[in-house]
């Protein structure tokens, strides 16, 4: 099981946000304060980008643009992270089972998995914003467990959050937090997976 952003795909907000505030200070004060991991998470668990912004923007009017360029999803990833993306080819190549997990709004979902195939090599998938269930919560590990038919004690679970990596061991996934695609190679290899 694979997380996306920061595992499959490099997300980084400040692709749109470093052009619009270019004072770092003033940049990280604004996704700290104001567009926040955990405005964002509502956003992955399937509220609508308009509600949101619009709220948001009506709290923060001195910043009303700033928030509404939230929904620039698409220029916010960088791209594939190519060495992820060599080994899920590789295990794939091997009939290697293989899942998402992850927090995102559906619609955004979609559009990333035509737009970067890597994410078109994978089995199934279990989306927060399909679900209204975030990770690290329990009901989603149990949601892709039933689903697909996992065994956790037999499941691999990669993601570049150690909250989540944490919520998949309570869940009794087996669990690899994500540093780098060398680290996760060696230790699928450990494993005993031929990538």
């Amino acid at each position: 099981m694979f997380d996306i952003g920061g595992v499959l795909l490099e997300w980084d907000p400040g692709l749109v946000y470093r052009a619009l505030v270019p004072d770092p200070a003033e940049l990280q004060w604004f996704l700290s304060e104001v567009c926040t991991p955990e405005w964002n998470g509502t956003l992955d668990a399937g509220r609508p980008f308009d509600d949101a912004c619009d709220e948001l923007a009506a709290r923060h009017p001195a910043h009303a643009g700033l928030v509404h360029a939230w929904k620039r999803q698409d220029e916010m990833i960088a791209g594939q992270i190519e060495g992820t993306a060599g080994l899920v080819a590789r295990l794939r190549a091997e009939e290697v089972p293989l899942y998402l997990l992850t927090n995102m709004p559906a619609d955004v979902f979609a559009a990333r998995r035509e737009r970067y195939p890597v994410l078109g090599q994978f089995d199934g998938a279990v989306v927060s914003g399909e679900e209204g269930v975030l990770k690290p919560s329990p009901e989603i590990f149990a949601r892709l467990r039933d689903r697909y038919g996992l065994d956790p004690g037999g499941t691999l679970f990669v993601d570049d959050a150690e909250a989540n990596v944490r919520g998949a061991r309570a869940a009794g996934f087996l669990a690899h937090h994500f540093v780098d695609p060398p680290t996760l190679a060696v230790d699928l290899r450990a494993r005993g997976l031929a990538v």
